[in-house]
């Protein structure tokens, strides 16, 4: 069995990733922004979500596997499901602020349009047990699915952890079995109002946070892979230029006639719920070249330039809590200028340096609640 090898310094991609699959899933969350087109989702069949869900798969190993060395299985459970909490609680917090924000545009313009948009009427109908489904993590706004994600991926964790740090390549295997029975026997769980089932499966989404996990530790073993890099870059470049084509028909009815109708049944619906395999291989896709492009120790991941992300990067609970109420602020205040260009566009960088804010203000924050000692003893750790 070989030891389990993870780099002790901090990979700044990571950071600077996750502050943009922040970012994105902020301006995606925007209805009809013209500035969302600057994110991934208009350009291939995966968005923010896939990296997001990646990363937080990675950097759970290497967060807790190392306590799991020093402390124990138990210990790093433990703190496993501490974070649980604290995302479940972040949860019912921004679920409460969510409702109370939509509830007072509705109340002020006498209206339920906004109720109904974002999947709320439920709470009127019968509040009691909306309530209760929404501690259960059965009801849930539109765009707040995320988090109940990544809490039941989480959640499970502690059962993955001591098997990926030593046979990652089966957990890739069990967990392309199990997205492979999920989309064959169309399992899912069940949600709130009936017949309702979550947004994001986490029977299927799974697979993109264990390949991540087993990412972390597979790391510089990729040597045999590496050495077909030519094939695999030409066919994975190709595959993304058909990811492009395909997605620009959407919006071109001239190339969307262009495409065979016997290719249009083959690869429709893609989707979301189930994170469709082509979301999945464009996802890969993307993650190979990036892994060849930006070396761990690129020296322009420190570029000023790029602070402001990897801040939001490192604070990636709060600042995806602020940006899900802020997609919700901006959609309203830019609905009141008829949802004009301009006013998509100041929303857009103005919650964008709110979040970028946030960050700076946390991480100050942290700063000040360490004492240097301490600091100074992690690292040297």
């Amino acid at each position: 069995m070989k030891p389990l090898t993870l780099t002790s310094s901090r990979d700044l991609r990571l950071d600077l990733f996750r502050g943009l699959a922040l970012w994105f899933i902020f301006l995606d969350h925007v209805p009809d922004n013209i500035v969302s087109w600057i994110t991934v989702r208009n350009y291939g069949f995966s968005d923010a979500t896939e990296i997001f869900v990646f990363i937080s798969g990675y950097t759970a190993v290497i967060a807790y596997s190392r306590m799991m060395v020093r402390e124990g299985w138990l210990k790093s459970a433990a703190r496993i499901y501490r974070r649980v909490w604290q995302l479940y609680v972040a949860h019912i917090l921004l679920f409460v602020a969510f409702t109370a924000q939509i509830a007072w545009v509705s109340i002020s313009s006498s209206t339920t349009a906004l109720i109904e948009e974002m999947e709320l009427l439920g709470l009127g109908q019968d509040p009691y047990r909306a309530i209760l489904e929404a501690a259960l993590l059965k009801f849930r706004p539109a765009n707040l699915d995320v988090l109940p994600l990544y809490i039941v991926l989480l959640a499970s964790f502690p059962l993955v952890l001591p098997i990926v740090v030593r046979w990652p390549r089966a957990v890739i295997g069990a967990s392309l079995v199990l997205y492979a029975a999920t989309l064959h026997f169309q399992w899912n769980l069940p949600g709130y109002p009936d017949e309702k089932v979550w947004m994001f499966n986490p029977m299927a989404w799974q697979v993109v946070f264990h390949t991540g996990a087993a990412m972390a530790v597979l790391g510089g073993r990729l040597g045999m892979i590496d050495r077909l890099r030519l094939p695999i870059s030409v066919l994975l470049g190709l595959f993304l230029c058909f990811a492009g084509l395909i997605v620009a028909s959407w919006h071109y009815n001239w190339l969307e006639a262009m495409i065979p109708e016997w290719l249009s049944r083959q690869i429709y619906p893609i989707d979301k719920t189930n994170v469709d395999i082509l979301r999945f291989l464009h996802f890969l896709a993307i993650a190979w070249f990036v892994r060849l492009l930006v070396p761990p120790h690129a020296a322009w991941l420190e570029w000023p330039i790029f602070v402001p992300i990897r801040r939001c990067g490192e604070h990636s609970l709060q600042i995806f809590c602020l940006g899900t109420f802020l997609s919700l602020t901006a959609q309203i205040v830019s609905a009141n200028f008829d949802g004009s260009i301009l006013s998509q566009i100041v929303v857009s960088f103005s919650g964008i340096a709110v979040m970028t804010a946030a960050a700076y203000t946390a991480t100050w924050f942290k700063g000040a609640a360490t004492p240097k000692h301490t600091a100074g003893a992690k690292a040297a750790a």
